[in-house]
């Protein structure tokens, strides 16, 4: 049996060959870089480094104008006279200083090399009065725009100055047939909306309220867009209720020759709340006023543009009635301003868009008798069927909730539809151009 020697003296102790360091801290990192912080002061540098930083963005101006000045694009500088007066030059001020008007943004100043994400935004009916300015403001604040339009009353001659730019573009296309994109907001105004067209075709007019709802409802679906609807005060018909609120239902008649175009609104809103509460679809409602402007349609038979052809005409202004029906007259760039707040907001609605200044028919006639013609004669004749007697909206929701509220005055907004209309009727004439007053 072999035996074993055990050595118990120091040179049993194993000699390491290679050197073993110690195990590693992993809260050393960070508990080094603040020893040297704090012992060499650098954390009161960096915190003034910080206070510095915050001031220079906060008190810097926007990256980008947000381009929704109407002066820098020259839009309503056109429908002013060469020889601007006193007042007119007061008009161009209008529109480059009133608030929210030159720099919209919903997030508020955007800091040097911050810019906020460029959309793709589609509208449909974009070619059309109020569709128009309001890709108008959507290009120049930057976003990509697709305008959809059969033009059965839009204009392709209202949005050709967009041509060629790249973050524009047009599709001639009907809405009641389904249409493939891939967007993040859709601005739906496609419908006609004054009573010569929509009682020219009014199968036509209650599709597009119903089916082509439908179909950009889908869309909104579909894609995760959020999704805007043009309504209309004529939800309210023949009101009892005076002015009129969002909580107000309304009193409409269904058969009768403008139900086409109510009862049609009346359903498309029905359909977007339950787009809304069954499907999560993101969804704003706006109840448009009476709007006035350049672009519109000249014999569309809405008052306005009825009496300022008829003036520019030489033509007497035709009342219908006594004249004693109210309405209120909201300018464009004021809707298109609530339009967008409403759209980057937070609140569902209905929100009413309208301008609260009510006027009979008698005086509106008036005005456009100082801004055009004194001489100008008024004639009645019988009214309308289902006219409303009373149109106001009460907008205290809107001003609460959107911080939102019209700015230009009729008499401030009338002459650069004018201008626009003596263009479009006569041409350029210097001698007509001239002849423009504001009352």
């Amino acid at each position: 049996m072999a035996s074993e020697l055990i050595y118990r003296g120091p040179e049993s102790l194993p000699v390491p060959d290679s050197y073993t360091p110690k195990p590693h801290k992993p809260w050393f990192t960070v508990i080094r870089p603040l020893r040297y912080l704090l012992r060499e002061q650098r954390i009161v540098f960096l915190f003034a480094g910080i206070a510095i930083a915050s001031l220079i963005f906060a008190f810097l101006p926007s990256s980008r104008s947000g381009g929704s000045n109407y002066a820098n694009t020259g839009i309503y500088d056109s429908y002013l006279p060469s020889e601007s007066t006193q007042s007119q030059v007061a008009h161009r001020i209008i529109y480059q200083n009133r608030v929210g008007f030159g720099s919209f943004n919903s997030g508020g100043k955007i800091p040097l090399g911050l810019q906020r994400k460029s959309l793709r935004i589609v509208v449909t009916g974009g070619a059309g009065f109020v569709g128009s300015h309001l890709v108008d403001r959507l290009i120049a604040r930057g976003d990509s725009v697709i305008v959809v339009d059969n033009f059965f009353t839009g204009r392709k001659e209202n949005v050709m100055h967009h041509f060629g730019n790249p973050r524009f573009e047009l599709i001639r296309h009907d809405v009641v047939e389904p249409l493939l994109l891939e967007v993040d907001q859709i601005y739906h105004l496609a419908c006609p909306a004054s009573p010569v067209h929509y009682k020219h075709n009014p199968v036509k007019t209650i599709k597009t309220n119903v089916v082509g709802t439908l179909n950009m409802l889908g869309l909104a679906k579909r894609v995760g867009a959020r999704f805007l609807l043009t309504s209309t005060s004529e939800v309210y018909g023949d009101p009892l209720e005076h002015p009129q609120k969002e909580t107000y239902w309304g009193n409409v008649n269904p058969i009768g020759v403008r139900s086409c175009y109510d009862e049609g609104k009346r359903t498309a809103e029905t359909l977007t709340m339950d787009y809304h509460r069954g499907a999560e679809v993101e969804v704003r409602i706006a109840r448009i006023f009476n709007t006035y402007g350049p672009r519109m349609c000249i014999d569309d038979g809405r008052v306005v543009s009825n009496f300022v052809a008829q003036a520019l005409r030489k033509e007497p202004l035709t009342v219908y009635g006594d004249g004693k029906q109210t309405r209120s007259f909201q300018f464009v760039s004021d809707l298109v301003e609530g339009l967008m707040r409403l759209m980057e907001g937070e609140h569902v609605g209905p929100f009413n868009l309208g301008n609260p200044g009510e006027f009979t028919m008698l005086e509106l006639a008036k005005v456009v008798q100082e801004t055009i013609d004194p001489n100008a004669q008024i004639v009645h004749k019988p009214n309308t069927e289902d006219d409303p007697h009373k149109r106001k909206p009460d907008i205290s929701k809107a001003k609460e909730l959107l911080g939102w509220e019209p700015k230009v005055a009729l008499r401030n907004g009338l002459p650069m539809m004018v201008q626009d209309f003596r263009q479009r009727i006569f041409g350029d004439h210097k001698e007509d151009s001239g002849k423009i007053t504001t009352a």
